[in-house]
């Protein structure tokens, strides 16, 4: 059964802008270094950084917002299929909905990153 559904989109020009103005506070503040060492090796690692960043905001939405939650509890990795690993708050908020899978889609071009997360619990 589907607990929780999040979707979000980004202008990958305010990633780039991000980058540029705050090139390592950014990025380390919001992206684990599993996360950087993917999206650094990239021609266009703006677009790649988007649609991770357009992922943890799916996750949010779909965990409801929980408080205290950080960014570098939702990972994205996987240069395929995306794979979310969740720890610390998000893992629990995604337990208290009985959450136990996590289906993640990314895509980016023409300038706009997007990513879609669906969960799933085991009934």
């Amino acid at each position: 059964m589907i607990v929780g559904v999040g979707i979000d989109l980004v202008a990958t020009a305010r990633i780039e802008k991000l980058l540029g103005k705050y090139p390592d506070r950014f990025a380390e503040k919001v992206f684990t270094p599993v996360e950087r060492a993917y999206c650094a090796g990239k021609l266009r690692a703006a677009e790649h950084y988007g649609a991770r960043f357009a992922a943890k905001e799916a996750v949010l939405k779909a965990l409801g917002v929980p408080t205290g939650l950080s960014w570098h509890e939702m990972e994205i990795s996987g240069g395929g299929a995306p794979v979310l690993r969740l720890s610390g708050v998000a893992a629990s908020a995604a337990a208290a909905l009985g959450a136990v899978r996590w289906h993640v889609s990314l895509t980016h071009g023409d300038g706009y990153a997007s990513a879609v997360v669906v969960m799933e619990s085991a009934t």
